[in-house]
């Protein structure tokens, strides 16, 4: 019965975050981070590590300084690495998005080094976004992080010929 219970405390949080994201996608971002804010602070830095993983990786998304938004995403990566082995084999194809989390989070970290000049940090995690992208299904999610991964590495000039031009933004997982 608390089982059950915690399984439904825990599908309320994501709803939640998943109604914060839709606001944000509707154009009302300072609402989404309002409400991400609550969410946070309900969560708690010592919170379930994929609901803060999943908050912060939005959160990032509606920042104004590319400063906090370093920060969120490092919140959320950090978060990420501490998914238990339980939490990672759990039901529901748990470990297809644990391991679909990587390539988008370390993605989404090399733009912001991008945006902060710091060009070899954003290799490292693009590196890191190639490497783990083996984990990505092949569905629209899957291409639109391989597509924006080859864009940033074309505009470092890892890409071959051709480098350069404005990436869009990295596709954030589907909460």
């Amino acid at each position: 019965m608390a089982e059950r219970q915690e399984e439904t405390a825990d599908d309320a949080v994501l709803t939640r975050i998943g109604q914060s994201v839709m606001l944000h996608h509707a154009g009302d971002r300072e609402e989404a981070r309002g409400r991400f804010l609550a969410l946070w602070r309900e969560i708690g830095a010592d919170g379930d590590p994929l609901h803060r993983c999943t908050l912060a990786h939005y959160m990032a998304d509606t920042q104004d300084d590319p400063c906090d938004e370093l920060a969120w995403d490092l919140r959320a990566l950090s978060a990420a690495e501490e998914l238990t082995d339980e939490r990672r084999a759990g039901s529901g194809g748990a470990p297809a998005a644990v391991r679909a989390l990587y390539p988008s989070l370390h993605l989404n970290l090399a733009a912001d080094y991008v945006k902060l000049g710091r060009r070899e940090a954003a290799r490292s995690h693009l590196r890191h976004a190639r490497g783990t992208a083996g984990g990505l299904a092949d569905d629209s999610y899957g291409d639109g992080v391989r597509a924006a991964i080859h864009r940033l590495e074309l505009r470092l000039g890892d890409g071959g010929p051709g480098a350069g031009g404005d990436p869009e933004g990295p596709p954030r997982q589907r909460s």
